[in-house]
């Protein structure tokens, strides 16, 4: 085949679906200035099938071509790579014998890891004015495509890069570096043109990470940092950010006792405290309560498998390296990463009619996934965790209805605890099993029921399970942050490869189809963001302790557990510490305890109470019987916000 020249033309495919014919050898840019000089002038970078990339980028007929422009996300991206590469700049100015790692731009910043830096949070400071020094310089980023060869000299005493570079080899002739002033570093960019044109910069903490994320790896220092267009766009950050530590599920579920994860027990295995435990059982509750309602049957399967069934469900094939697996005796097992397959097999040890169809199985499934140590964070991954499960079994017929009835289980459990979402339809990841046929049907049933009822949805490509598609909500917490929660999987490759039949109207055997759901998704993840959701002020249903009864003195105290017997179905608690009333008040409300009763003299000689809430709002000479009708009633309409004093 003969080299392309500047006159043969190729042709692009522009975000309208119309196409741009232009030279074989143009870029990115050369694209950008096809369309116009304005669009030109204002390239950043650009999109090719997908992937963020240079401007300097050649194209290639028959691409998807996006041009990224100033003020979009992808152009933040692209400036919070370039303050990675300042950071590593600065460092290098500061600290002698430093192992350059990676540098990559993320959701909220950019991070960069480092080997042979000993730094501490103090020094951030003096790396920061130095980040400003080179943004205020203005250096012009200047990209440079270079041989292998060449690139191996640039990096010789840079063993991280050369690692990178050996990979890069695989696949490729030449690699780009990028340069600024004094400093240069490989790179596949994108970056922006000059370092001038980053905005406002904030180093933010220092952590420590494993080179690739493989703990067998060298621990490095990674230092994190972020990156705006403005100073006013990163004080907001800093602001959300702020509130974010002060929401800590960590910290807070320390200060109210929830959960513990120790080093005596391990990485990533939580130990629930009674209060936690509480808190639990009543989401757990709840849940079975929708269950029941909707016809599910519980049941149970235990923690470990051998690994004949993991081959059947096709788990060890694509998820064999995010599995526990160990041997006993000739046998091999694994932990269950899913509860799936269990109650396959449950299902697949009966008989069914068509007429027994839809099968609805629940279970409160604990399961274990193997993440790096490095990725752990409280509740939010860990390597124990349990799902609200749910699995049914229907014929095609049924798919419409179960899939609707399912997501209005969902929005129930959002709609309770007052959460925003978004839905999105994830379709067929790169690692899966099933012929393109099966995947295609499951797709556009999903995609039938979210039309059918006008819902707004995103498309995420390649999000899917492996064994089909599904329709995850995405719900926002009170600043703001967005987390991934419930969701419903249509499932056609799973009964076929257990064999699940029923027997049809027609007396022949008949696949069904198996959907998966979760209406929390976990319970530690659920946990983890109600607890920051609601700052540890659970509502009145869900809270830990829900009373406290407050005597004022110690002659009060008979009186005080007089009262709290009135209250005998609730969580109640008698604070007969001795301690002032302040003291005690303090407590309560730091314990974040939705009310508190006040006993004293007074109210003991009229059989009365008062009640503080959490708020700081008072009332007295509130009967007993009128405040216990009110306890009830927010209870059991399981209100968001309690409402006694308001």
């Amino acid at each position: 085949m003969s080299e392309p020249n500047s006159q043969e033309r190729i042709a692009v495919v522009l975000p309208d679906g119309s196409e741009l014919a232009v030279d074989a050898d143009a870029t990115v840019e050369d694209c950008a200035y096809e369309i116009g000089p304005g669009l030109g002038s204002d390239t950043v970078a650009g999109k090719l099938d997908g992937d963020l990339v240079a401007k300097e980028q050649p194209v290639y007929d028959g691409a998807e071509l996006e041009i990224i422009t100033d003020g979009s996300e992808e152009s933040l991206e692209v400036m919070r790579h370039s303050a990675a590469h300042c950071l590593a700049q600065a460092v290098e100015r500061h600290y002698d014998d430093v192992d350059l790692a990676i540098g990559p731009p993320t959701d909220e910043g950019f991070y960069y890891d480092f080997d042979n830096l000993d730094i501490d949070e103090e020094d951030l400071a003096e790396l920061e004015a130095e980040m400003e020094e080179i943004i205020d310089a203005d250096y012009e980023i200047e990209r440079e495509e270079v041989s292998i060869e060449e690139a191996e000299e640039r990096l010789d005493g840079e063993p991280y890069k050369l690692e990178l570079l050996s990979e890069f080899a695989e696949e490729n002739d030449t690699v780009t570096f990028y340069s600024q002033g004094e400093w240069e570093d490989l790179c596949a960019g994108p970056h922006v043109d000059s370092t001038g044109e980053i905005g406002a910069v904030k180093l933010l903490e220092i952590a420590g990470a494993y080179w690739r994320g493989n703990e067998e790896n060298t621990m490095q220092t990674r230092v994190y940092g972020t990156a705006f267009e403005d100073e006013s766009d990163l004080e907001d950050f800093l602001e959300r950010k702020r509130e974010a530590e002060k929401r800590d599920h960590r910290r807070i579920g320390n200060e109210m006792d929830l959960f513990s994860i120790q080093d005596v027990t391990g990485p990533g295995l939580p130990l629930y405290h009674p209060a936690g435990k509480t808190v639990l059982s009543e989401l757990e509750g709840f849940v079975r309560d929708l269950n029941e309602e909707a016809g599910y049957d519980y049941v149970e399967t235990p923690h470990v498998f051998k690994t004949d069934l993991w081959h059947r469900s096709g788990h060890y094939e694509n998820y064999q390296d995010d599995m526990f697996i160990f041997d006993v005796g000739d046998d091999e097992f694994g932990l269950k990463p899913m509860n799936c397959p269990g109650h396959a097999a449950i299902f697949q040890d009966h008989s069914w009619s068509y007429r027994d169809l839809p099968i609805r199985y629940a279970e409160n499934g604990k399961v274990y996934r193997k993440e790096q140590r490095g990725e752990l964070s409280g509740l939010s991954r860990v390597w124990a965790f349990t799902i609200d499960d749910g699995h049914l079994f229907i014929r095609p017929d049924q798919i419409r209805q179960e899939v609707e009835e399912i997501m209005d289980m969902i929005t129930d459990v959002l709609e309770t605890f007052d959460l925003e979402y978004e839905m999105a339809l994830a379709t067929r990841p790169e690692k899966s099993v099933g012929s393109d046929e099966i995947w295609e049907k499951a797709e556009s049933q999903l995609e039938n029921v979210l039309e059918a009822h006008g819902h707004e949805y995103e498309v995420e490509e390649g999000d899917g399970a492996f064994y089909g598609p599904k329709i995850d909500f995405a719900f926002e917490d009170a600043i703001g942050r967005s987390w991934d929660g419930p969701t419903v999987q249509l499932d056609f490759n799973m009964p076929k490869r257990f064999d699940l039949n029923y027997v049809g109207e027609d007396n022949e055997e008949h696949r069904p189809v198996m959907i998966h759901r979760a209406l929390y998704g976990s319970y530690e993840r659920f946990f983890m963001m109600l607890i920051e959701h609601y700052e540890g002020r659970f509502p009145l249903w869900l809270a830990p302790e829900q009373v406290r009864v407050l005597p004022i003195s110690d002659d009060n105290l008979g009186y005080a557990h007089r009262v709290a017997n009135e209250f005998d179905d609730f969580r109640v608690e008698v604070d007969d510490r001795d301690s002032t009333l302040e003291r005690k008040i303090r407590a309560a409300h730091d314990d974040r305890v939705p009310y508190q009763i006040i006993v004293g003299d007074n109210e003991e000689e009229d059989g009365n109470i008062s009640v503080r809430d959490r708020f700081e709002d008072q009332e007295y000479d509130v009967e007993i019987e009128e405040f216990r009708s009110h306890l009830e009633a927010e209870r059991d309409e399981q209100r968001t916000e309690p409402d006694f004093l308001q």
